[in-house]
């Protein structure tokens, strides 16, 4: 049975006339992508109630009204005030079996399925205003009931679960209670807190860490890890094992290392946590590293570089053939960077292929192919592969030794755009990193078009930021003289809750840009030293990536600690 269309419900319902219906529809034809109910709200012709409503009427479901309810504790704490939150939700029944949740975007059908999955019951959906939504998560949530500290308070208070943990002998694997002991509510809670606390932080990482007298999980937010209050040590086992449950990975080989993946929906958009699973001394220390595709923005216009830089680096990735190397360590932004480059590459005219280790976005229009060690789909294997499929431009998502070196420069030299990455410091040591691969320097010389390296520095936060003095010693290891800093203001954060106390919000890249000419070129075949590149480079243009990190101190968009915890002395 198809569904009325909400316009006609409204008109059914007597809320607005047919003439309003047609202006509402002529609206949406100027706002493309957006609901018509929202439309007819900010055009004045509906209320919150009657779009709730009417939103019941067409879905077949029923509408609720939070302010007339009193709902009880044991249903609000089936859903932390972190979820209610991101999904806009409120717990309103609960008969063992299937809680009942209030939500004003009963359109949005992912999210059932996806409280479903972190919850482990089923569950029914009620329709509310969004004015009653966010004010029953005001009145029933305060800022002490929703923490990680007060959850594991309650674990730690949980004789019955202490027992249980405690069960588990190491020698005799007990297959059937550890998977009951994973299932817990107490260990599913604390873990969708954390997951949901980290997604909403926009955090890379997590960390769970097995230690002798401790369990400790640190999240890493911006490039630094925070640690979280740690939950009782009984638990490493009981936490452990869920992660292991959520990545289908196996609970009871606890003496190798396992690598898997968890795939989840938050608040409508996918995420992706790729789990790895390392034995220690004391247990298993894991690791998810959270591919969260809703934050990321695939455009060179929001990477970060200065506008000359931008310009130099379009203009260079519009070679027909060529080597383009961008360089830097893990979590610097070297993916970022390069899926812009391929987004603005994209074109019906030409054919794009990736091979990545993992895929980590998928973008329309681009051939993209994951690396599976185990079955022996290399860099190397796939790029063969790729060059029978007639492509204009290709990414190997890493340069890692001589085979896939030498496929990349053939393909260079045989009218390919190539795109690549290499773990270097900086962009001139990266000749010296492919000669120590075994790369021939008129290889070299012949196919390698430009060298980007890059770093991120954690971005001043806008609220607090706050004037301040640098000592002479950090002006001299950053290599600023007293005459340049003399009329140079310096910034800070002091510290605020929209930065949660780090006087840092985001972060900003630093770039390096080489592009090779002749003369760099002469010098890479008379073996010239790192040094003596980046001082002919920096004659061409080249901007080092401490020197880029000081104009943006200068700029107060960053700190002169933060250059210096990322760069080296040129």
């Amino acid at each position: 049975m198809v569904a009325r269309k909400i316009g006609q419900i409204f008109v059914d319902l007597g809320f607005i006339t047919d003439e309003q219906l047609e202006v509402i529809l002529d609206e949406q034809q100027q706002r493309p992508g957006a609901l018509l109910g929202k439309i007819a709200e900010d055009m004045g012709l509906v209320n919150e109630d009657q779009l709730a409503q009417a939103l019941a009427e067409q879905l077949n479901m029923q509408v609720v009204q939070l302010s007339d309810v009193q709902l009880p504790p044991d249903v609000l704490e089936k859903i932390t005030e972190t979820m209610a939150q991101m999904y806009r939700i409120v717990p309103v029944q609960f008969d063992g079996t299937s809680l009942t949740c209030a939500t004003c975007d009963p359109q949005n059908l992912t999210v059932q399925d996806e409280l479903r999955t972190f919850l482990g019951f089923d569950i029914r959906m009620v329709v509310a205003s969004e004015r009653d939504i966010q004010t029953a998560i005001e009145k029933y949530y305060s800022s002490d009931v929703d923490t990680v500290e007060n959850i594991i308070k309650e674990i730690e208070e949980d004789e019955e679960l202490f027992q249980a943990a405690n069960a588990i002998d190491d020698d005799k694997f007990d297959l059937t209670g550890a998977e009951a002991l994973a299932d817990s509510a107490p260990v599913r809670k604390l873990l969708n807190m954390v997951l949901l606390l980290a997604i909403k932080d926009h955090a890379s990482d997590i960390h769970f860490e097995p230690f002798e007298d401790e369990f400790r999980i640190r999240i890493k937010a911006e490039g630094v890890l925070y640690e979280m209050v740690p939950p009782p040590r009984h638990l490493a086992f009981a936490i452990t094992t869920r992660i292991k449950v959520m990545a289908n990975l196996d609970i009871a080989e606890r003496r190798l290392p396992q690598d898997g993946r968890i795939e989840l929906m938050i608040g409508g958009h996918p995420v992706d946590l790729r789990v790895s699973v390392l034995p220690t001394m004391f247990g298993e220390s894991t690791v998810m590293r959270i591919l969260d595709r809703s934050v990321v923005s695939l455009s060179l216009n929001n990477v970060g570089m200065d506008e000359h830089t931008l310009t130099t680096f379009r203009k260079t990735i519009d070679r027909p053939n060529g080597i383009i190397l961008v360089t830097g360590p893990t979590g610097s932004g070297k993916t970022t960077t390069l899926y812009s480059a391929l987004s603005e590459l994209n074109h019906m005219k030409d054919k794009l292929i990736t091979t990545e280790d993992p895929v980590e976005y998928d973008i329309d229009g681009i051939v993209q192919i994951p690396i599976d060690h185990d079955i022996g789909v290399t860099f190397a294997s796939c790029l063969r592969a790729i060059l029978r499929q007639d492509p204009d431009t290709i990414l190997v998502g890493e340069i890692r030794d001589i085979e896939t070196a030498e496929i990349a420069v053939q393909a260079s030299l045989t009218g390919h755009l190539v795109f690549s990455t290499l773990h270097t410091n900086d962009a001139p040591s990266t000749i010296t990193r492919m000669k120590d691969m075994g790369i021939p320097t008129f290889l070299i010389t012949a196919c390698v078009e430009a060298i980007l390296a890059q770093r991120l520095v954690r971005r001043i936060c806008a609220e607090c930021r706050e004037e301040t003095e640098v000592s002479r010693e950090i002006l001299m290891d950053l290599g600023i003289d007293a005459a340049e800093a003399a009329d140079k203001k310096f910034y800070r954060g002091a510290g605020c809750d929209k930065c949660n106390n780090t006087g840092y919000k985001g972060r900003i890249g630093l770039f390096e840009f080489m592009i090779m000419n002749d003369d760099l070129r002469e010098m890479i075949m008379s073996n010239s030293t790192t040094d003596e590149l980046r001082d002919r480079a920096a004659e061409f243009g080249m901007i080092p990536l401490r020197r880029y990190g000081i104009n943006y101190v200068f700029e107060g968009l960053t700190t002169a600690d933060e250059v210096l915890r990322e760069t080296i002395a040129d």
